[in-house]
């Protein structure tokens, strides 16, 4: 899912651009021509995955800055560790500052959320996958999906048009699950999948059987996810469709529902509400 980087240029100039308007008032009655060298240094506690390594270079690229990169995305970084060593003009270096923070710290976190959501899994030896949602911060969709592959998740859809998800709103206007399953059908090609939320066991089932590739236990408990897959079990229908569960999972319960064995967990908190990292980049004049 990794962008070439001149199409990555253009989402970065986007952010470039929203930060710096007219241009940095402050640096441009401050500096001139100047050189100057900074370094990118971790400052979180605990340790934590990196990513946004490649921004930051592409970034880099845009303004002529050359870029000495010490880790990579997906390292474990601890309190300390530079993370990269930039030289350049000292007014580029400080008009990529904040885009280039802003990006690394959020998809190092967002990384290190989706490794730890995923290790929690793997610990109870289940065969889940945390995946991401479509709940991600307007403009960054791509940095942050990008972020919970690097730290061993799922992107979910990317984009609506990446398959049929068909959720409680369009079953209302569709008239029912049977209704919405039989429309997108004719209407969509078969390179897609077809994923359908439901409320009950009951609509499992009957999504299951109407052809679903995906079925969706949604706000479901754990016991109930477990005991909709052992109904499945009973009926012949667990190894035709894939289970997924969503709605409210986070750090405390994943376990829970991991011990149910549904085949994708999607988890809106990987991106939604996840607390930036804490790194910082500090500049030296240079003779």
């Amino acid at each position: 899912m990794y962008l070439p980087k001149p199409i990555l240029k253009k989402h970065l100039l986007r952010l470039l651009e929203a930060d710096l308007g007219m241009g940095d008032i402050t640096t441009n009655a401050l500096c001139g021509e100047e050189l100057s060298q900074a370094v990118i240094i971790s400052k979180n506690e605990p340790s934590c995955i990196l990513a946004g390594v490649e921004e930051v270079e592409a970034l880099a690229e845009i303004f002529e800055i050359r870029a000495e990169v010490f880790l990579k995305d997906g390292d474990e970084i601890n309190q300390g560790d530079i993370i990269s060593r930039l030289v350049g003009k000292a007014k580029d270096l400080l008009a990529l500052e904040r885009t280039a923070l802003n990006l690394m710290m959020r998809m190092s976190a967002i990384a290190t959320m989706t490794k730890k959501m995923q290790g929690l899994i793997n610990q109870v030896g289940s065969r889940s996958r945390i995946a991401a949602t479509r709940k991600t911060l307007p403009g960054f969709i791509y940095f942050d999906k990008k972020a919970v592959a690097i730290g061993g998740g799922d992107t979910h859809r990317l984009h609506l048009e990446d398959m049929v998800l068909i959720k409680d709103n369009h079953i209302i206007l569709a008239g029912g699950i049977e209704k919405a399953l039989k429309r997108v059908k004719d209407k969509v090609s078969f390179s897609k999948k077809i994923e359908i939320e439901v409320k009950n066991e009951t609509e499992a089932v009957q999504a299951a059987r109407l052809g679903a590739d995906i079925v969706m236990l949604d706000n479901f408990s754990p016991l109930a996810v477990k005991q909709t897959i052992s109904l499945f079990e009973k009926e012949g229908l667990r190894e035709r469709v894939l289970i997924e569960v969503s709605g409210n999972i986070n750090e405390q319960n994943v376990v829970e529902y991991a011990k149910a064995n549904p085949d994708i967990i999607s988890c809106g908190a990987l991106t939604h509400s996840v607390k930036a990292v804490d790194m910082s980049m500090k500049l030296m004049i240079m003779d």
